[in-house]
């Protein structure tokens, strides 16, 4: 059984990107709506490469670590 859900990306001190006119970096969280872990993961790697901190699935993220991150949630791609 396949789970829709969200990924989580959060980045470095020193990782910023420019994704579909967005950037994304210390200050936000990415998120990437994907089918399970392993399919969020696969899509960060491509837009991110090897340059993000930590991912996280949809029951995994706390929403109350959004304060550390004054942009807040971004979509990656269009919904």
């Amino acid at each position: 059984m396949t789970k829709k859900g969200k990924l989580f990306v959060t980045f470095g001190q020193v990782h910023t990107h420019s994704i579909n006119g967005k950037t994304f970096d210390k200050n936000c969280v990415a998120v990437i709506r994907c089918a399970s872990w392993l399919q969020g993961r696969k899509k960060a790697l491509e837009y991110f490469g090897p340059k993000f901190c930590m991912d996280y699935f949809e029951e995994e993220f706390k929403e109350e670590t959004l304060s550390y991150y004054p942009r807040g949630l971004i979509e990656v791609e269009e919904s």
